[in-house]
């Protein structure tokens, strides 16, 4: 995704095995599905690494030092596209817990709402 006009995605690695059953759908992706991908995102720096013996995996390093890894064992290639796009349109931020449902800078004065109130 694009923040203030700059893309947060910097890199994507794709680690696949050229043996293994689980990357099947992997190295489908990067025939057919990648090159295209590479030419509508040049910003995108794109790498592939053979790792024998692993589960295949997506990984993006976001400008901001934060890496998500994503991984796609035994997906078709649409699958695996559809993963890679979440990625580019991702920011990279960490994902935060909130603490309530809601987040307020003027928290009611009565008290939190609750539907089991007793009269």
């Amino acid at each position: 995704m694009a923040l203030r006009g700059v893309w947060q995605l910097q890199k994507l690695v794709v680690n696949y095995c050229d043996w293994g059953g689980s990357s099947r759908g992997i190295r489908a992706f990067m025939e057919s599905h990648l090159p295209a991908l590479k030419e509508k995102n040049p910003q995108l720096e794109v790498v592939t690494q053979l790792v024998r013996g692993q589960h295949p995996n997506l990984k993006g390093i976001y400008k901001n030092h934060n890496e998500r890894v994503v991984c796609v064992r035994n997906l078709a290639p649409e699958d695996i596209m559809l993963q890679a796009s979440r990625l580019r349109c991702s920011l990279g931020r960490k994902v935060v817990k909130l603490r309530t449902r809601h987040v307020t800078k003027r928290p009611s004065v009565q008290g939190t709402w609750t539907t089991e109130l007793k009269m």
